[in-house]
């Protein structure tokens, strides 16, 4: 996400929580974007969502800032709410007709999760404080679109130059060879998620089941 600071022309517009309104408002892919009659045009999101849909696994690594992801990466994971029961179909509310999109979610709703069944991995460092809470909040977001975490060596927090200085945070890093452990274990165990996914052989514990409880 860091090309959104790195490449001018890339941008990510803010979710307009269609969602609020009726689910099946909020289309996917997200369709609030291009508003050429406001010059909101190159949304970069265009490129994202076929990533995340051709993806068999995700690893997801991001440092802490103020308690949280940085701003680039919160833009995309607002914009992948449209992941978690968004509506396939835009010709069913007519574009964004409201009344329409309340009709059709009241009438029963199935909340289709766009990304579920992909495999994934977390890593949320910091230097001071917060990636301990970064890390469960990823992974409840990921969770909640219905992907699987790959065991438990795959959702990891750590520390990288303890309120140490800045100016000497990649020699902490070069120094911690356990990180370096960590992440090459949480990496092979998304890898090996992933290809049980593919050949068939990955069962997960709560197949055939649905909760009782819609988004």
């Amino acid at each position: 996400m860091s090309a959104l600071a790195d490449e001018p022309l890339k941008v990510i517009y803010p979710c307009k929580a269609c969602v609020s309104t009726a689910q099946p408002l909020c289309h996917w892919p997200c369709s609030c974007y291009p508003n050429h009659a406001l010059g909101q045009a190159g949304d970069w999101m265009n490129e994202i969502y076929p990533r995340w849909a051709a993806a068999h696994g995700v690893f997801v690594i991001t440092p802490v800032n103020w308690y949280h992801v940085p701003a680039s990466f919160k833009l995309m994971m607002d914009r992948l709410v449209c992941a978690d029961g968004g509506n396939p179909d835009p010709t069913t509310t007519k574009g964004k007709n409201p009344e329409l999109a309340k009709e059709i979610e009241l009438a029963g709703w199935p909340f289709p999760k766009h990304l579920a069944g992909r495999a994934f991995a977390v890593l949320a460092h910091g230097d001071s404080a917060g990636p301990e809470t970064l890390r469960r909040s990823l992974v409840d977001w990921l969770t909640d679109l219905g992907m699987v975490q790959a065991g438990p060596l795959a959702a990891i927090d750590t520390w990288i130059g303890w309120y140490q200085p800045y100016a000497t945070s990649h020699d902490e890093l070069d120094k911690d060879k356990t990180l370096f452990t960590q992440i090459e274990q949480a990496a092979l165990s998304l890898a090996n998620l992933v290809g049980q996914m593919r050949n068939g052989t990955f069962a997960p514990p709560n197949q055939g089941l649905h909760g009782p409880k819609q988004k």
